[in-house]
């Protein structure tokens, strides 16, 4: 008796779907944990580039007695250093007094000390500075914004913001990164670690913020570029620098109760340009303790750049919180659940205020 001849045997049409149904569910496991590593590498970036930023600033106050000025203003009126060229308002800022302390001596050798910032000479169609301000500098991204392109065209940007301070309303020039003078406020001057009389481990230095978009679109809270807009939620009498922190309370609130129907003023003008800076304007260059971390950016006066009595928190594309560069160059976590007092306190150099680390 012959043998019957052995016929290959293939999948099945269910077996076929069982398999393909295992790959999607394995796929549907690997894909979080892939995106989950590479944010991890990311948020691991920024938190290196807050260091080299905190290094810096302590090369620069061994080499100048002082931290670095939020602003190079010139203000005759102010009685304070008055430093710096001011075109239009505008001046050079941190950015650019740290880079030979970010290796970027090349840069820094280049920048005009004579000009303004981006405002050219007389006679001149381009700014004497554009070179630089052309330039991006790598160490001032974040690689977790995903926006790649700059808000305000060939002009670099910038992610990471200095310390201005508490409220405004309450505590105005708190911080670290402050101006270097301003009209009746000429006791801000230079101050070096001994003006951090809160300690250096409990006070901010930077932080960082998502960028700009390009050609200013509107974007509504809970959006999903609501990080980037700037909102009105203007409440009248400012009360600069009272000392009450119960005047600066209303405009949070008010801040933080905008409808989801409420457009954005601005939405390009976070990390406009890196080089740029001005002592009121705080969305190129600067945050505030107000908000917390993540929260609405929302301006008061109808100052659209972000008036220091605004509320210009630190945003980030980071799950849950955002990155705080500390005055000794440690960087911290904070999550976005802090409440407003301890958030407060760390905006502070000389608030005598207590903040425990279970706090954020």
């Amino acid at each position: 008796m012959r043998d019957r001849p052995q016929r290959s045997r293939g999948f099945t049409l269910i077996e076929l779907l069982v398999v393909i149904a295992i790959i999607a569910v394995l796929i549907a496991l690997l894909l979080p944990a892939v995106q989950a590593a590479r944010e991890a590498a990311r948020r691991a970036q920024c938190v290196n580039n807050l260091k080299q930023l905190g290094l810096a600033v302590h090369n620069y106050i061994s080499a100048n007695n002082c931290f670095p000025y939020q602003c190079m203003y010139n203000d005759a009126n102010s009685g304070g250093p008055g430093q710096g060229v001011q075109i239009n308002g505008s001046t050079f800022g941190w950015t650019i007094s740290v880079l030979p302390q970010m290796e970027q001596q090349s840069l820094y050798n280049a920048w005009n000390f004579s000009f303004s910032a981006w405002d050219p000479p007389s006679g001149a169609t381009t700014s004497i500075n554009s070179t630089v301000g052309y330039t991006q500098v790598g160490a001032y991204l974040c690689p977790s914004d995903n926006v790649a392109k700059h808000p305000n065209g060939v002009w670099g940007t910038n992610n990471y913001v200095g310390n201005y301070g508490g409220p405004g309303m309450s505590m105005g020039f708190s911080g670290t990164i402050v101006p270097n003078a301003w009209t009746n406020h000429s006791q801000l001057g230079p101050f070096g670690t001994e003006g951090v009389v809160d300690g250096t481990s409990n006070t901010g230095l930077f932080s960082e913020r998502l960028r700009g978009l390009v050609d200013n679109p509107v974007v509504y809270p809970g959006s999903t570029d609501f990080k980037r807009g700037m909102f009105d939620a203007t409440t009248g009498g400012v009360n600069w620098n009272s000392r009450n922190p119960a005047l600066a309370m209303p405009f949070l609130q008010k801040c933080r109760a905008i409808p989801s129907t409420q457009g954005s003023v601005n939405s390009n003008l976070n990390g406009h340009m890196w080089i740029i800076a001005y002592p009121w304007h705080l969305a190129v260059g600067s945050y505030n303790h107000f908000n917390t971390p993540n929260g609405l950016s929302c301006f008061n006066e109808s100052n659209v750049w972000g008036s220091a009595s605004g509320a210009l928190p630190p945003t980030s594309n980071h799950s849950g919180g955002a990155n705080l560069c500390m005055s000794d160059g440690s960087v911290k976590f904070i999550k976005d659940s802090i409440s407003p007092a301890p958030w407060w306190a760390l905006g502070t150099k000389s608030g005598a205020e207590a903040v425990g680390s279970d706090a954020y």
